[in-house]
């Protein structure tokens, strides 16, 4: 199920339609090669964690346009004067036939370095630039943050409850799976684990204990349709709660705090607990919760031994406009590849298919390199872009949700500890291989002589 569709042909912006038909209208049918990436690391980022590459690929395989989609987009004023031949001839039969080189889903990446390569057709390799930000860009921006949370918590448990925080029902499925991947161990939303394999999670709301007469009731009505619960304690009042707990029999799994002061109120709870014989019952912990803060309760010694997280994961709330951006690096002219760059001051790209060469030393990666895909990588250096769909067709089957999860911490365990830092964090290496500064040097020279 993880391959579901989401979006369709008419899920673009109206100029990649414009342009297409333009292209078409133009004869420019020919191959151009685009390429997604980031410009720059949003605060409080070291790096990112590529994810949404499935999403994107279900999309490109599925791409058609129905004539209900063609009926409308004919009626559109700003395709009013595109002849009729690329409504009743081009559209019907629209397919996307090219090929694609990603990073893998669960890989840490850094900027420029590019996430996906596309070459197609040109009206083609346009028409998908904006579905494949929205799918690459959020989930990325979503793992990477979960990434953090993970790091922050040092081994304890991390649980999406964000689906009710989330920018709509689909943004809040799609964040569960970003954030599984990126090493959260399971997620509240309950779509997201029948889509996509999650094991669920949940408690209660404060709304069962307040529909009881007392709290101790509540929990003991739980326990006996669910067994081992995770009772919700801070209702009224915490430690009192506690101590009612502990004096009553009942032998939580966990209980859960989501209020107040939790360094101080974790430690009270778990002396009561411990004092009533229940030890093995473990404190859970929520209520707004962020990398930060988890860091700071843990080095605090609070005894909490797992955290929900809630809208900083499923919305990114630091930083939650990924600036992914796609742009045309090489087109097809005459029969040569001609290398494409934009000058635009602070908004420049780099020219060329390229590839993305990760160097290892002692079994740490300490610079990315990033070079001409047809130039020869750095020694001790594995590629990280590869070929996932050849001719519109993926190169073999996806790989399973679990497995990426684990690609994931092997890919983030390689980094120094000092780029994984959840404060003060020092940048990574990236550099522009020789082959690749030479095109750009070549461009450049030959734009400022046209000038």
């Amino acid at each position: 199920m993880c391959g579901v569709m989401l979006g369709g042909a008419l899920s673009t912006d109206l100029y990649e339609l414009t342009m297409m038909a333009g292209y078409y209208t133009a004869g420019i049918m020919a191959p151009g090669t685009f390429e997604l990436y980031v410009r720059d690391l949003p605060p409080n980022r070291s790096f990112l964690v590529a994810a949404g590459l499935e999403q994107a690929l279900v999309y490109l395989e599925n791409l058609q346009f129905s004539r209900d989609d063609i009926a409308h987009i004919r009626a559109l004023p700003g395709l009013a004067s595109v002849k009729a031949a690329f409504f009743d001839d081009y559209l019907p039969g629209f397919r996307f036939t090219g090929d694609v080189w990603a990073i893998a889903e669960g890989m840490p990446v850094f900027p420029p370095a590019p996430l996906v390569r596309i070459t197609a057709p040109m009206p083609e390799a346009q028409l998908v630039e904006t579905a494949l930000l929205a799918h690459i860009a959020f989930q990325t921006s979503v793992a990477s943050r979960a990434v953090r949370l993970v790091d922050a918590a040092a081994g304890r448990s991390v649980v999406d409850f964000g689906a009710r925080r989330a920018h709509g029902i689909e943004a809040g499925l799609l964040a569960a799976r970003a954030a599984f991947l990126a090493g959260c161990d399971a997620t509240s939303n309950v779509e997201a684990g029948r889509r996509f394999g999650i094991p669920a999670s949940g408690t209660m709301a404060h709304s069962w204990v307040m529909a009881f007469a007392d709290e101790v009731t509540a929990f003991r009505a739980y326990e006996n349709v669910f067994g081992d619960a995770v009772v919700l304690l801070d209702t009224y009042d915490t430690e009192r709660a506690a101590r009612a707990v502990a004096a009553s029999g009942l032998k939580p799994r966990a209980v859960r705090l989501d209020s107040g002061d939790l360094i101080s109120l974790s430690r009270s709870v778990r002396s009561i607990l411990d004092a009533g014989g229940l030890r093995d019952t473990a404190i859970f912990a929520s209520s707004d919760l962020d990398e930060l803060r988890i860091d700071d309760l843990l080095a605090a010694g609070a005894p909490i031994d797992g955290f929900g997280v809630g809208g900083a994961l499923t919305t990114a709330s630091d930083a939650p406009a990924l600036g992914a951006i796609y742009k045309l690096v090489e087109i097809e002219r005459n029969g040569v590849n001609v290398p494409i760059m934009k000058l635009s001051p602070g908004k420049h790209s780099y020219p060329g298919r390229k590839q993305v060469w990760r160097r290892l030393e002692n079994g740490r990666a300490v610079e990315d390199v990033i070079e001409l895909a047809d130039k020869p990588g750095p020694r001790a250096a594995q590629p990280l872009l590869e070929r996932v769909m050849t001719n519109g067709r993926r190169t073999g089957p996806p790989p399973s949700l679990v497995r990426l999860r684990a690609r994931c911490r092997e890919a983030v365990a390689v980094l120094p500890e000092s780029v994984r830092r959840i404060r003060g964090a020092v940048s990574y290496r990236v550099r522009i291989g020789d082959g690749l500064k030479s095109t750009i040097d070549e461009i450049s020279q030959a734009r400022a002589t046209v000038r």
